[in-house]
C-alpha cells in the first residue's frame, strides 16, 4: 500500500530493483485513501493546486482501499485463504509466521496477532484489551496514566501486551471489514496551506488536524481473536525515531544481533 504522494517514487525504485526477484505480476500496488485537513476553527486547508487538502487516513484504511482498489476480488479470485498486514517501520516482522498462522487455525478465529511485552508502563505502544466484550486496542495516547501503570498479582502490567502491527486475517473477515466505517483518531499536525491572499503560509507550530483510523480498531467487529506473545529479540526492532530509542541504529543492531543467532543454510 502506497499514498499518493509516494507510489511514484515506490514504483520506480521497484522496477530498478527488479522487483527484488519476486514475479511482478505477484505484486500489486495500491493507494491509501486519504481525508481532508482542517484548522483550528474548522475550516478546510487549501493546497498549491488550490485544491482540498488531503493526508492520508491512517493504516484502518487498508481494508478499504483493499476493496475499492480490486485487491481484494483479485485475492479471492486467486484462492487466497489468508492475509497478513504488517507495518514497513519493523524489520523483524515475519511477514509469513507459520506459528500464528497454525495458532489462528487451532484456535478457530478470523483474527490473530502478535504481542510483546512493554518496555516500561509509557511505552508509545497501543495495548490490547477487552471492551465491551470484546477484543480491542488503547493507543498510548488513549491510556489514562493510572492505567498504564497497573499492574498484576504477578507484579506484570496489566495493559502489557504491546501491538506490534503484526496481523493475520481471513480473507472473509478482510472483505467484512472492509465494509465497515472505523472510527477516526485525531492528530495534531503542522501543514502549509494557501491564505485567502493565494499566498502559501507555512506555520511554524501544529495548526491543522488529521483524521485516521487505526488497524486494530476493526478488531472490536469480532468476538474474539488470537494473540501469540513473541519477543522483541525475535519480533520486534521498529524505526520511530531519527536517533536514540527505536531509531535505524537501534533497528539495525537488533537486526544483526537477530541473524547472527539465526544463521540460514543452504
Amino acid at each position: 500500500m502506497t499514498s499518493k504522494e509516494n507510489n511514484e517514487e515506490t514504483v520506480a525504485f521497484l522496477e530498478k530493483n527488479n522487483y527484488f526477484g519476486y514475479d511482478k505480476k505477484s505484486v500489486i500496488i495500491f493507494e491509501q485513501s486519504e481525508l481532508p485537513l482542517i484548522d483550528i476553527e474548522g475550516k478546510l486547508l487549501i493546497s498549491k493546486e488550490n485544491k482540498i487538502k488531503e493526508a492520508s487516513d491512517g493504516n484502518g484504511g487498508t481494508y478499504a482501499s483493499l476493496r475499492r482498489s480490486g485487491c481484494l476480488a483479485d485475492m479471492k479470485e486467486r484462492g487466497v485463504k489468508w492475509i497478513f498486514i504488517g507495518g514497513v517501520d519493523n524489520v523483524l516482522l515475519k511477514m509469513v509466521d507459520v506459528i500464528l498462522l497454525g495458532m489462528a487455525i487451532q484456535k478457530k478465529v478470523q483474527v490473530a496477532s502478535k504481542s510483546v511485552v512493554k518496555a516500561n508502563p509509557h511505552e508509545k505502544v497501543g495495548v490490547f484489551c477487552k471492551m465491551n466484550g470484546h477484543p480491542k486496542v488503547i493507543e498510548y495516547a488513549e491510556l489514562p496514566e493510572k492505567m498504564a501503570e497497573e499492574v498484576d498479582d504477578d507484579g506484570e502490567l496489566k495493559y502489557g501486551e504491546s501491538h506490534i502491527m503484526c496481523n493475520l486475517y481471513t480473507i472473509d473477515a478482510i472483505e467484512k471489514i472492509s465494509k465497515e466505517h472505523l472510527m477516526y483518531h485525531s492528530a495534531f499536525k503542522k501543514n502549509s496551506y494557501i491564505d485567502e491572499n493565494g499566498k502559501e503560509v507555512i506555520p511554524e507550530r501544529e495548526n491543522a488536524y488529521k483524521f485516521e483510523s487505526f488497524i486494530f480498531d476493526a478488531f472490536e467487529y469480532f468476538d474474539d481473536i488470537a494473540v501469540l506473545r513473541g519477543t522483541r529479540e525475535e519480533d520486534f526492532a521498529p524505526v520511530k525515531n531519527k536517533d536514540g530509542v527505536d531509531s535505524p541504529k537501534t533497528a539495525k543492531e537488533l537486526y544483526e544481533k537477530y541473524w547472527k543467532t539465526h544463521k540460514v543454510s543452504y
